[in-house]
């Protein structure tokens, strides 16, 4: 049996070479060859690229010199955000880089376009989609090192931008800038990326201009995606016959107490309603397969649903928390661990985060729930950045949540932060705030309690603390 060599390369950008001053010795050791992008070497053992490439030929490589000839085949690893666990190497092969590729082509760019990427390099949004997709066209590409909400307007409208990018809360830290005079003074016309809420599609439409924002649904080791087409506010794609011929997607009952599918006497998962929220699964099959994670086959598992509708099957688990209306419009609800449950009823994080957003002081907010002793469930406590003009008033936030969320979904404390903590991706994370809870004896930031008999959010008391969780004071 003929062993395979492989030949270990680290690449490094000029301002990220100091990282590996300490172990660069030991790297050399044992064989890795380090690159630097670069025109020339800054230290001993270290090569240039730059002027490699410009050396190069560009005439096409031989066929006979490609070491991949199956579209199968993995051609990177890209580590998911880390939003609902720790980060893992999803496998990406040639076949899922080429149609990621194709994503400004379905929604009509062309080589004419002048498209603006300011997210991370390592995401698959700016990586396979951004780059791979301006390659693909033709097309010029704007690089932006890291993302400027204060200097995004200017970027556009230097470099004659006509489609950006974007992703998570990228567009609300946009709206949340000040407004200026020019501000829908500019040739952009479209926008692609995922995680645009409606209260923030809506205001962006507002403050920017007629921009046709183009949401795309799909996860980095995923195996389907959804696209809107038409702009509709709120949908992230639109099913039909045709599509559901290519991938086979269904959504399923969720116990969210569980924290598993509903599963019936048979034990086959449960399809919803239309217009029901479900757990969006997605058939492995030839059309559309799922290349896992690298590494312990245990993490590929974890995301595998088998024996769903028929012995022998099985689906991607997303993860993700769907509603399909009679219009076929698929619309996201919430996260699997985002959601929860209090009162016997099922809190969607994402909705109640709107909700909150449609307060005038409100400039974000990050939605969860915490565990109260002696109550089932988690009660919802909310994150809050205050805008710097405003002060945070508790009478204000009581009439608005009582008038427009019901009961079980009003959330029952409030933490007041300078800001709230992102992945690299622009996505909230929850871990810590749900870990911390609410004591005010062990977080320094303002707490605030829902208190019906004052009709307002009013400070969170050692005292007030002590008596919710003895159960003397009852929670609503």
């Amino acid at each position: 049996c003929a062993s395979l060599m492989y030949h270990v390369v680290v690449m490094a950008v000029a301002d990220l070479l100091e990282t590996l001053e300490d172990i660069l010795p030991s790297l050399q050791q044992d064989g890795i060859t380090v690159w630097c992008m670069r025109r020339d070497s800054p230290r001993p053992g270290v090569h240039s690229l730059l002027d490699q490439m410009q050396k190069a030929s560009r005439e096409p490589v031989p066929a006979e010199r490609r070491s991949v000839r199956c579209l199968r085949t993995p051609t990177l690893y890209i580590f998911t955000s880390g939003t609902t666990g720790l980060p893992k190497a999803a496998v990406i092969t040639h076949l899922q880089a080429l149609k990621a590729a194709g994503g400004f082509w379905v929604y009509g760019a062309t080589g004419s376009d002048v498209i603006y990427t300011p997210l991370p390099l390592y995401h698959s949004a700016a990586s396979l989609v951004g780059i791979g997709g301006t390659i693909e066209l033709g097309a010029t590409c704007v690089l932006k090192k890291k993302f400027s909400a204060s200097q995004f307007w200017h970027d556009c409208r230097k470099h004659n931008v006509t489609i950006f990018q974007y992703i998570g809360e990228l567009c609300r830290y946009l709206c949340n800038q000040p407004m200026v005079e020019n501000e829908k003074d500019h040739r952009v016309h479209m926008g692609v990326g995922n995680g645009l809420r409606q209260d923030v599609w809506r205001e962006f439409l507002r403050r920017f201009g007629d921009i046709r924002m183009c949401e795309i649904y799909g996860s980095t080791e995923g195996n389907l995606c959804f696209m809107n087409h038409i702009g509709k506010i709120g949908a992230v794609g639109r099913s039909n016959f045709f599509y559901k011929l290519i991938f086979k997607y269904d959504l399923v009952k969720y116990d969210l107490v569980r924290e598993e599918p509903v599963r019936d006497h048979s034990g086959f998962c449960q399809h919803v309603q239309k217009g029901e929220t479900g757990l969006l699964l997605s058939k492995i099959c030839s059309q559309s397969p799922f290349f896992g994670y690298a590494g312990s086959k245990q993490l590929t598992e974890k995301k595998i649903l088998r024996d769903v509708f028929v012995k022998g099957d099985a689906y991607f688990n997303t993860g993700d928390l769907m509603a399909e209306d009679e219009d076929d419009f698929i619309c996201f609800r919430d996260r699997v661990g985002d959601t929860f449950r209090w009162k016997g009823e099922n809190v969607a994080t994402t909705e109640v985060t709107e909700i909150l957003g449609l307060v005038d002081f409100i400039q974000e907010a990050n939605v969860y729930g915490v565990q109260v002793p002696g109550n089932e469930g988690r009660a919802g406590m909310a994150a809050v950045i205050v805008r710097p003009e405003c002060r945070f008033d508790g009478k204000k936030l009581f009439s608005h949540v009582l008038r427009e969320l019901p009961s079980y979904a009003r959330p029952l404390f409030i933490r007041l932060q300078e800001s709230l903590e992102m992945t690299s991706t622009f996505k909230q994370q929850k871990f810590s705030l749900v870990e911390s809870g609410f004591d005010p004896c062990s977080i320094s930031e303002p707490l605030f309690f829902l208190d019906c008999t004052e009709k307002s959010y009013i400070p969170l008391t050692s005292s007030i603390y002590d008596s919710i969780v003895s159960g003397q004071k009852k929670l609503s």
